[in-house]
């Protein structure tokens, strides 16, 4: 088959999160198992040089958007098997920044219409077009709008994934026709609740609907976590899936990655104590034998940092030490600088991102803290237990699917878990890790439970190719 993967951002070329991880590394792993893969995504300012400067300029089209006529330039290049289309216009692309721009309703509606307008140029007719959140989310609309009755676009089917439903590219519904040009036979397939909203768009009109995990396609249909779609979802719930990610195997590994003190493998976890001696030195903490708790995360209630900072003292308590990666909302950041100040010897913090530290956290923390209020997928848990890190996480969404509690009895299990959204479920579950670390022999088998866990792409990548298939 032949498919088109839509997305607003992807590795190694650009990333801001979670999407550009899984657009850099699942079509490399559809492509792997035999289909035959293109990806395209906005050609940005801020995209790395180097890359940049190997682009091949394929050509250039106008594309129709409401009353606008815009320039749409085509490059290439290709990367780990797989063909990467970027969709160059200045007026749109050329700013620092992917998001936050007062117009990113019309720069991504652009880019839907680009995306359609430019399959011609691009020679690749797709089987599918794979579109990912809120900004390809009126691509399927748009194809239905527009493109049914053109050759090679008739039989295209569409799937649109949902990685995180909280953003949904809401605004005015004047938007609907004056700046998106989707005509009035269409016109209420984007239109919601009074505001134009995208991935409603998405979700209406795509064939079949993915969310990042299958205890998330679940949450969605409850108003908690759905952010006003629920209605939408229930009425279209005979085609919404969940496939929980992958991670990059090979990006994420503790045998090559660079950035660690020491590479080590699962059959050498014993070299995890030179990474946990470097990361104490590190961070300004003083060299024992006690388990270092790691945080690489968002500083927001989403990701829980509320519920931490609640019981903070308590944790602090124990025996441990604690090293937090982040930025986010003010009010956390300061809290954290302030328990820093007064628990020198207990707590480090890094009040910004560094992807160097990150896997330093990963591989030098013994536990890892997730207590996320909600989680589509998560890659952080992954990634953590492919270093060795066990962790501690509640268990929502992705979380849920990919952390088996613990069980002393039968040795099986990757980690420790608690259910609900409260700082003293969480510190039990803390409790627990913590009394399992004591005796060595079980933390041995954890370590080595999580280690051997195949969080690789292809079980994913293969159950994507099945959708592709039922369509």
């Amino acid at each position: 088959m032949k498919i088109l993967f839509a997305t607003s951002e992807s590795g190694p070329f650009i990333r801001t999160g979670g999407l550009g991880d899984v657009a850099g590394a699942l079509p490399p792993a559809l492509a792997k198992a035999g289909e035959e893969l293109a990806v395209i995504l906005p050609l940005y300012e801020d995209m790395k040089a180097d890359f940049r400067n190997g682009l091949i300029n394929v050509g250039s089209t106008i594309v129709p958007l409401g009353w606008r006529q815009q320039y749409a330039g085509l490059f290439k290049c290709e990367y780990n098997g797989v063909t990467y289309f970027f969709v160059d216009n200045e007026y749109y692309f050329k700013r620092k920044g992917l998001y936050g721009h007062y117009d990113d309703g019309e720069r991504f509606a652009f880019f839907s219409k680009a995306v359609l307008e430019l399959i011609p140029l691009m020679g690749f007719y797709p089987d599918v077009i794979h579109c990912n959140d809120w900004q390809t989310a009126l691509i399927p609309t748009m194809l239905d709008a527009y493109y049914r009755d053109v050759d090679g676009y008739k039989t295209i089917k569409t799937v649109m994934t949902i990685h995180n439903i909280e953003f949904q590219g809401k605004m005015d519904k004047y938007v609907i026709d004056n700046v998106f040009g989707i005509p009035e036979s269409h016109a209420s397939i984007v239109e919601y609740n009074g505001a134009a909203n995208m991935l409603k768009a998405g979700i209406e009109s795509s064939n079949k609907v993915v969310t990042v995990s299958p205890t998330y396609s679940g949450e969605i249909l409850d108003a908690y976590y759905a952010y006003g779609l629920e209605d939408i979802l229930n009425a279209r719930k005979y085609k919404l899936f969940g496939i929980v990610n992958g991670i990059d195997v090979d990006l994420y590994n503790p045998v090559s990655d660079k950035a660690l003190f020491t590479n080590y493998t699962i059959r050498a976890t014993a070299k995890r104590r030179e990474n946990k001696v470097g990361l104490q030195k590190l961070m300004g903490l003083p060299v024992v034998d006690k388990p270092v708790i790691g945080m690489v995360t968002r500083l927001t209630t989403q990701k829980g940092i509320d519920l931490v900072i609640e019981v903070l003292d308590e944790i602090l308590a124990l025996d441990v030490q604690v090293v937090v990666l982040g930025t986010g909302e003010f009010k956390f950041e300061n809290a954290l600088k302030e328990y820093s100040a007064n628990y020198p010897t207990k707590l480090a913090t890094a009040i910004y991102f560094s992807g160097d530290i990150a896997s330093k956290i990963y591989a030098g923390s013994d536990m890892f803290l997730m207590p996320s209020k909600y989680e589509p997928c998560g890659l952080s848990q992954m990634i953590a237990m492919r270093y060795g890190s066990i962790p501690i996480v509640r268990e929502t969404g992705g979380l849920k699917d990919t952390v088996i509690p613990y069980d002393h009895t039968t040795g099986k299990g990757v980690g420790f878990t608690f259910k609900t959204y409260n700082a003293y479920d969480m510190l039990d579950a803390i409790h627990r890790a913590y009394n399992t670390y004591q005796d060595k022999e079980q933390w041995k088998k954890v370590v080595r439970n999580a280690m051997k866990t195949d969080f690789s792409w292809d079980k994913s990548a293969q159950e994507y190719i099945n959708i592709y298939k039922s369509l």
